[in-house]
């Protein structure tokens, strides 16, 4: 390394020396991603632009006045991370260091002479000039720099306030790495907790598309974040009948995850099964509001819907959800399910949802999705909208799959260079 002659000399002769070792010293230090590893760096620049005899570090976080830690210590054999490792490092009571520390000022010392007694002697015995600078946080010097010569007067006043700056500026460097690698662990953990809810909450799916006669069933399942409110169920029922759920839990990721999970268990613990979707809608908002919802704010939209091709008919009711879009493929009839509407699940305990019945006729086919389908944007700001699902019905397509695969092909040029803000959930059933 190519040190200035005096780093310090703020002539202007010595600008480009000073610069030149600045750049040098700022470069290592950005390579360096542990806070340990830039102090090592640190302190071996600044001992070769400034020659000391010891140096060491203390600090008051956590302690009162008098007391202060020793957290770095240049004749010390073995380094002690102070971050993980402080219940390793001393604490003292008192003496020079304490006063110094809580004196919140820089201090320059020309004749050291240290009481045996003080618990500072062990450190700063031989030394006879010191230089200590504090390091600035919220106000107060919650640690502080002391460096050492064993000669007298061997630190310049005028030197002084390039070193507090300089030494201030390292401090909130190596903490702002620390923070960093904090938030990093942080984010790690609840990423991983994440990851796990949404394993767990993908197991309260249906493993498996059901298998009902004369009728074909596809579903798409996409979660904006790792965990998602949306839901989605299938309940076969006697006499070949399917029940289909589809609902959209309030909020986003874990809390929304929750609310599904709470729903799932009320929908699996029901004694009878869901064959009447107004009286199913009910009971599912008695016990969400009664037990859950309630002391959150939180609430969910539903739709639940019986198949019979057997009988050709469609029984439904909603609790404020997005009404479903229908395609009579017999004689290219549409139709939006808005007839049951209702408040959404775990407003009101004592709501009662009533359900329509309509005619559920061969190659019809219906789509029902949440919110995060319709409302997504493109890059334009522009909404998807039910209309381009509608599009997309008007062609009668020999399968659920197909006509699932066309709306998804749809949406995905739309939005294409987006990101999602919401889950995206589609069910497809055709009467076949």
């Amino acid at each position: 390394m190519t040190v200035a002659p005096d780093f310090f000399d703020t002539e202007p002769r010595n600008w480009r020396a000073r610069l030149a070792v600045s750049v040098e010293v700022m470069r290592e230090l950005s390579r360096s991603t542990d806070p340990q590893e830039m102090y090592a760096v640190f302190t071996r620049r600044i001992s070769q632009l400034f020659p000391l005899s010891r140096h060491l570090t203390i600090a008051r976080r956590g302690l009162h006045d008098p007391e202060y830690r020793v957290v770095r210590y240049s004749m010390w054999k073995e380094s002690v991370n102070p971050w993980k490792e402080s219940h390793r490092l001393p604490v003292h009571h008192g003496g020079i260091l304490a006063q110094l520390l809580y004196g919140d000022q820089p201090r320059v010392i020309d004749n050291l002479n240290i009481d045996p007694d003080d618990p500072a002697a062990e450190y700063l015995v031989g030394q006879r000039s010191l230089l200590a600078i504090p390091h600035f946080e919220h106000g107060v010097a919650s640690s502080m720099v002391v460096i050492t010569r064993d000669d007298t007067a061997t630190f310049p006043r005028e030197r002084v306030a390039d070193l507090v700056l300089l030494s201030n500026l390292f401090a909130r460097a190596t903490q702002t790495v620390v923070l960093s690698q904090a938030v990093k662990e942080a984010f790690d953990g609840l990423d991983y907790e994440l990851r796990s809810i949404a394993e767990i909450q993908k197991s309260l799916l249906p493993a498996e598309k059901p298998k009902v006669p004369n009728l074909d069933v596809a579903v798409h399942y996409q979660t904006a974040k790792r965990a998602g409110g949306d839901y989605y169920d299938f309940f076969p029922l006697p006499n070949d009948r399917l029940g289909v759920l589809i609902a959209d839990a309030s909020g986003h990721g874990a809390p929304a995850a929750v609310l599904m999970a709470v729903a799932h268990s009320i929908a699996h613990t029901r004694p009878e099964p869901p064959q009447s979707p107004g009286e199913f809608l009910t009971y599912m908002n008695a016990h969400l509001t009664r037990r859950y919802t309630r002391p959150t704010g939180s609430f969910m939209t539903a739709f639940y819907a019986v198949f019979d091709p057997t009988n050709g008919t469609l029984s439904y009711a909603s609790a404020g959800h997005n009404p479903p879009r229908l395609l009579r493929c017999a004689d290219g009839f549409k139709l939006a399910l808005n007839r049951a509407q209702k408040l959404p699940l775990g407003i009101k305990p004592d709501e009662v949802y009533l359900e329509q019945t309509l005619p559920l006729l061969p190659g019809d086919q219906v789509v029902l999705f949440t919110d995060g389908v319709i409302e997504a944007v493109n890059t334009e700001g522009d909404v998807f909208g039910s209309a381009r699902i509608d599009e997309e019905l008007e062609t009668c397509l020999p399968s659920a799959g197909a006509l699932l695969r066309a709306i998804l092909a749809s949406h995905s040029l739309f939005t294409a260079g987006t990101t999602p803000a919401d889950d995206r959930t589609l069910v497809v059933v055709k009467r076949t």
